[in-house]
């Protein structure tokens, strides 16, 4: 039985469809870290904090004024 242009179209969408859903699936799953990223970021400024000093904005817990 010869194949198609047609059915090899087909194949080739249903295929993307379905790795598009697994990428889907994949993204809404939750990482381990996240919960320490997000406490690496300065709450005043939003920028990821980096050693154990002060962010540039001037503030350590960002609450108060900046510079």
């Amino acid at each position: 039985m010869p194949v198609t242009a047609c059915d090899v179209i087909v194949k080739i969408v249903t295929l993307f469809l379905v790795f598009m859903a697994v990428l889907a699936m994949f993204g809404r799953l939750r990482f381990p870290g996240q919960k320490r990223l997000a406490a690496a970021r300065c709450a005043r400024c939003g920028r990821f904090r980096m050693g154990r000093g002060p962010c540039d904005c001037g503030k350590t817990t960002g609450k108060g004024k900046g510079r």
